[in-house]
């Protein structure tokens, strides 16, 4: 029982190695951008992001052009919300919202998505 301990802790260990690694310079991120990239999958994601190509998303796809790319404009938003969207002020530091902002800046703009497939009308006249 202790050996197969063992091995889910290499295991888990390996895991999140490799995930450190995957986001580092040889995917062409800085640390403070590859900082962002985690700050972005932990809160921002969940409504920024489709987690399954048949999720909705809440709020819109994000990238460079964003707030017309102005690193102004997305450290504000970031900071004091939207109408709909929290601020995250008061969990983030500047710079950890810097470097969501860096990290933003990375993204390329994403397709439009595509729309909604149309239902066939039911017709009842037999």
């Amino acid at each position: 029982m202790m050996q197969s301990a063992w091995v889910v802790l290499a295991a888990t260990l390996v895991a999140q190695g490799a995930s450190a690694q995957s986001s580092g310079p040889e995917h062409g991120l800085t640390p403070t951008q590859a900082t962002g990239q985690r700050l972005y999958a932990q809160s921002c994601g969940v409504c920024h992001a489709k987690p399954t190509i048949t999720s909705g998303r809440y709020g819109p796809a994000l990238s460079k052009e964003s707030l017309g790319g102005l690193d102004e404009a997305m450290t504000q938003v970031i900071s004091q919300g939207t109408g709909r969207m929290p601020g995250f002020r008061h969990h983030f530091d500047a710079a950890q919202i810097q470097s969501i902002v860096a990290y933003l800046k990375t993204l390329p703009v994403p397709p439009p998505d595509a729309p909604a497939p149309k239902t066939a009308e039911r017709r009842d006249d037999n």
